[in-house]
């Protein structure tokens, strides 16, 4: 794919972003959270200098075309609160796959559903995506309940697929293609 452009995204309560150098103390506050990390491939992280890697694979991503991180911030305060990541983008088959974290004292609140909904829209409108990949820890029932949400379907399991802090966890596959966003 080509170079991702530079692009803001604004819903009612947030504005979406491409990360910042500026972003690490924020990255790092989300992403050394045992709860939030309690579903993702990797453990808490331990160390601030984490997210500056995160932001520099970020802006190598947007050059090479291979992603999209966006931060979630505030409106009201212009505080990032999480992140969304279109990534593995692609072109020929026009598909990526789409993760995303949010501080635990924001759950609860519609922040992902409002930045899902943007990014979707994003992806198919703008990107002329087709399809759309999210995979997960099947006890993530609040992640699997925001991709069904969004008119993401459940296409697969696969059993013991990661091993995260020594634990063997299973990963439930789900889909969302462009007729389906297209139609909700």
């Amino acid at each position: 794919m080509p170079e991702i452009a530079p692009v803001t995204l604004q819903t009612e309560r947030l504005t979406l972003r491409f990360l910042h150098a500026s972003d690490t103390q924020a990255l790092y506050t989300i992403h050394s959270d045992p709860v939030v990390m309690r579903y993702f491939s990797g453990t808490a992280w331990t160390d601030p200098a984490q997210g500056d890697a995160v932001i520099a694979r970020a802006l190598d991503g947007y050059s090479s075309g291979s992603s999209m991180e966006l931060a979630l911030v505030l409106r009201e305060t212009g505080k990032l609160i999480g992140t969304i990541k279109p990534h593995a983008f692609h072109a020929q088959n026009r598909r990526c796959e789409i993760g995303y974290a949010l501080a635990s004292a924001h759950w609860g609140q519609g922040y992902l559903s409002e930045a899902m909904r943007a990014t979707l829209d994003y992806l198919f409108k703008e990107m002329n995506m087709n399809r759309i990949e999210a995979d997960i820890d099947p006890r993530n029932l609040a992640s699997a309940k925001l991709l069904e949400r969004m008119g993401f379907q459940k296409e697969g399991y696969m059993p013991e697929r990661w091993i995260v802090n020594g634990e063997i966890c299973d990963t439930a596959f789900y889909g969302l293609l462009r007729r389906g966003w297209e139609n909700s």
